[in-house]
């Protein structure tokens, strides 16, 4: 077991206890020393990061702000009880121009009410760019939710960012628009992954503890959800594939960068309908009766219902954006993108100014008490799926845009 620090998970009873508490310096060593010690479930997947920096801790004034409108945007179930507690990941920046430094980040990852931990998340800054093919430097981030088994999501949390970084700097020169571009390297990317699933029956690379039987049939039931975002300093790059969701929130208000793939979207009915499937509703909408989604890498027993071709937004980055979410649909099946917004905004606004926020030292640990709170959210909503959150403080002027790609 991972001992961690986190709150109880008793959403209402932290926001009461978070709304009584007097604001300060003493306010914040009290709330600190109330703060219970969980063990986290050693099932989960522990995130991927690289060149991660850990940063000062800041106040949570912000964050308990977050709850209380929370509460009166949404009116959540009764608390859980016997959840896991989130895993916190906190990474800080470079110091760096805003525009060209590695964006903070925090995430969340617990397991929830379902026995094992399928979800697996992926942050490696600076994953490709800084040279002269590809002087802007870009950041990935990706949420796996995996189904039938974490082997597939595992492999994605491997291997995907070296699979993007490889087609981005195959089509670096001469390349088209960045739409086209960017679209061109995720959609060979997302193929890339899907033919690696498939042909590794199932997984490509199963650990030793893998939890299913490593034998056919039953390999071919596993897959995974993918949403990615690749972030540099003039756009945002979501590739989406699966129920996993990004949400953009800019100027107090959320937009939804990708769309979930559900069987029952008009569009992807009439696409599995159009080659011989079907779509039948047994508790929900699902592909032959069986899969929730309409896209997945992996599930080769269900192609070619089952695609693993990403949908790919490009987004201009503008002064009023203030930070990304991704998450699995753990978080999104009972919290809504509004109120993720203003949770994520709420905390990070808990930073305040001065010298703490310019050096970069606290930004990050906001970002993970945000992350961390939304995934209470959701485990007090009950929740019945692993969930997964990863928020990016995208707060910062970004640079003038520029006519390449890249």
């Amino acid at each position: 077991m991972v001992d961690i620090c986190c709150g109880v998970v008793s959403c209402g009873a932290e926001a009461a206890a978070m709304r009584s508490a007097e604001t300060g310096s003493r306010g914040a060593r009290r709330r600190r020393m109330e703060i219970r010690r969980l063990g986290f479930d050693a099932g989960s997947e522990a995130p991927a990061v690289e060149d991660g920096r850990s940063g000062k801790r800041q106040r949570m004034d912000g964050c308990a702000a977050a709850v209380a409108a929370a509460g009166s945007a949404e009116k959540s179930a009764s608390t859980s009880g016997g959840s896991s507690s989130p895993e916190r990941t906190v990474a800080a920046p470079e110091e760096l121009d805003l525009s060209d430094r590695v964006p903070r980040f925090g995430m969340a990852a617990v397991c929830g009410r379902r026995r094992d931990m399928e979800d697996a998340v992926s942050i490696r800054p600076d994953f490709v760019g800084g040279d002269h093919r590809i002087p802007a430097r870009h950041h990935f981030f990706g949420v796996f939710d995996g189904h039938g088994c974490s082997h597939v999501a595992s492999l994605c949390k491997d291997r995907m960012h070296e699979v993007v970084a490889e087609e981005v700097e195959t089509l670096a020169p001469g390349a088209g628009t960045p739409s086209q571009a960017w679209r061109v390297a995720m959609e060979r990317s997302f193929a890339r992954m899907d033919s690696e699933a498939v042909d590794g029956g199932g997984g490509g690379r199963p650990s030793p503890d893998c939890r299913c039987e490593l034998q056919p049939p039953r390999c071919d039931h596993v897959g995974s959800t993918a949403v990615v975002a690749v972030i540099g300093p003039t756009r945002i790059v979501v590739a989406n594939c699966g129920d996993s969701r990004a949400v953009l929130c800019r100027n107090g208000a959320p937009i939804p960068v990708s769309s979930d793939h559900k069987p029952d979207r008009e569009d992807e009915l009439q696409r599995i309908e159009a080659i011989g499937g079907r779509v039948i509703y047994w508790d929900g909408a699902r592909v032959l009766g069986v899969l929730a989604m309409s896209r997945a890498i992996g599930d080769s027993y269900l192609k070619p219902y089952v695609v693993s071709e990403p949908e790919v937004t490009v987004t201009e980055r503008e002064e009023g954006d203030e930070c990304l979410i991704l998450a699995s649909d753990g978080l999104w099946d009972v919290v809504s993108n509004e109120t993720a917004c203003d949770i994520a905004r709420m905390c990070l606004r808990g930073g305040g100014g001065g010298d703490e926020e310019e050096e970069g030292g606290g930004g990050d640990a906001l970002c993970s008490d945000a992350a961390i709170l939304l995934t209470k959210l959701a485990l007090a909503r009950r929740s019945a799926d692993n969930i997964s959150v990863v928020v990016i403080d995208l707060r910062g002027k970004p640079k003038r845009r520029t006519t390449t790609p890249w």
